[in-house]
């Protein structure tokens, strides 16, 4: 049988294995053409060790950095020059931003408030925005320099919702109503570029990739992640409507609605596709070394759904009139509704925090620290994290609980170290040509 082709084990466990070390006859023009094959085999079908999704196609051009500077190592007196590093730029960077405005949301959401506080939660604001600029005209330029990684590159997606929520929590309150109209249309543009996009999005994967259940991993949530902010997003607006004094000029009620709409879509979703891994965890083991980091993404779906739906529940008395349908015990119902499904949701978000970092235990030894090298899903111990954060004290404020609010705190602590430490190391591999 050829090189390239691959035969599954006979005990049907097959893990996605590292990147491969090309063969003399793949050392030709690195950057601009993919592996060439060796007679007589098949072409190289490697699955991509960030996404952890096998395409039956071979590689192209557009194949991620990470391959491509391996193959580049192996090549001597290889240079990777600039044009070659922003031409490989990925969806996956934008991971980056996610996890930042996180850290921006989470510090917002504090109980304890104070200057400094404010000041920090703005620092992560405006340089998430600085990220996210940077990040979009990479990547544009990355599409001016590989015709065509347009259209290939749709297998990821890049998440905006982050900005929208930190803009409602910084800068409703201190605007004018001018702010608050803007974040309103761009809600609702919102919610439905999320519900098309998301479907495209599965529509393009399930048209053009192949997925076994071995290579699965939470990655495959992403294309519905927009979805899944939508109800924090709702929820913030119409806080800081509040805050303001303007909430009589937004229909909060409708806002509300489409909020629980959307977001109940994305978490029936994601859950389906989360019973899909605990399946690939029952017969495959956990993930490689490489793919550990997504495991976190698991965090996300139940944790966002629990805060958008708590933090919903804490205003029902704002959003919704006092007959709301027809009954004058409505806002009693659906606040008491909102804490008993966030309580169930957040205790589902626990159990996969303890699941993601029980999949870590093994790199605590030394000798196994180097099995895992830095990628940007490493920012995937952040940004699902950050919801798990802001339910936490969602759900303070909801049962006037101090165990909670404190426990929130230590935790966004605990997010904002973590975020310095893969933000340090991200820092460290670019210095060193290592992304």
């Amino acid at each position: 049988m050829g090189r390239g082709s691959i035969t599954p084990p006979p005990c049907g466990y097959e893990s996605p294995d590292d990147i491969p070390v090309p063969t003399p006859l793949q050392h030709r023009d690195v950057f601009c053409q993919g592996p060439t094959p060796t007679p007589g085999s098949t072409p190289d079908r490697s699955p991509d060790p960030e996404s952890g999704i096998r395409s039956p196609e071979p590689h192209s051009n557009t194949s991620s950095l990470n391959h491509m500077i391996t193959k580049a190592r192996n090549l001597r007196g290889s240079k990777v020059g600039i044009k070659d590093r922003i031409a490989c730029f990925r969806w996956t960077w934008f991971t980056m931003t996610m996890a930042t405005g996180g850290v921006a949301n989470v510090i917002s959401s504090l109980p304890y408030r104070s200057h400094w506080l404010t000041g920090i939660g703005l620092a992560f604001f405006f340089f998430n925005l600085c990220l996210f600029a940077i990040n979009t005209i990479l990547i544009l330029m990355r599409f001016r320099l590989r015709p065509g990684s347009f259209l290939n590159s749709f297998t990821d997606q890049f998440e905006i919702a982050t900005i929208f929520i930190t803009i409602c929590q910084y800068g409703i309150p201190k605007a004018g109503p001018w702010l608050l109209n803007v974040m309103e249309v761009m809600f609702w543009i919102y919610v439905s570029l999320s519900m098309v996009i998301s479907a495209t999005l599965y529509l393009t994967l399930w048209s053009t990739q192949v997925f076994p259940v071995h290579t699965m991993t939470p990655v495959w949530v992403f294309p519905a992640y927009p979805l899944l902010l939508t109800a924090p997003f709702g929820s913030n607006l119409i806080a800081g409507a509040s805050k303001s004094g303007q909430l009589a000029s937004l229909n909060a009620v409708a806002i509300a609605v489409a909020s629980i709409t959307v977001q109940g879509t994305g978490y029936l979703i994601s859950f389906m596709v989360c019973a899909a891994f605990l399946y690939r965890l029952m017969t495959q083991k956990l993930p490689r070394d490489a793919q550990r980091p997504g495991i976190f993404i698991s965090i996300g779906p139940s944790a966002f759904t629990a805060a958008g739906i708590v933090q919903l529940g804490n205003q029902t008395a704002d959003i919704f009139p006092t007959d709301f349908m027809e009954t004058e015990h409505a806002i009693f119902i659906l606040r008491l509704l909102s804490y008993m499904a966030g309580l169930w949701l957040y205790g589902l978000s626990i159990w996969f925090f303890l699941v993601s970092a029980g999949s870590l235990w093994k790199y605590v030894k030394r000798e196994n620290r180097n099995k895992m090298p830095f990628q940007m899903t490493w920012f995937s111990f952040v940004f699902p994290n950050t919801a798990l954060v802001t339910a936490t004290e969602a759900l303070g404020s909801a049962f006037e609980s101090n165990g909670l609010k404190i426990f929130g705190c230590v935790l966004a602590a605990c997010i904002v170290a973590v975020w310095i430490f893969v933000f340090t190391s991200m820092v460290r591999c670019l210095w060193r040509q290592q992304l």
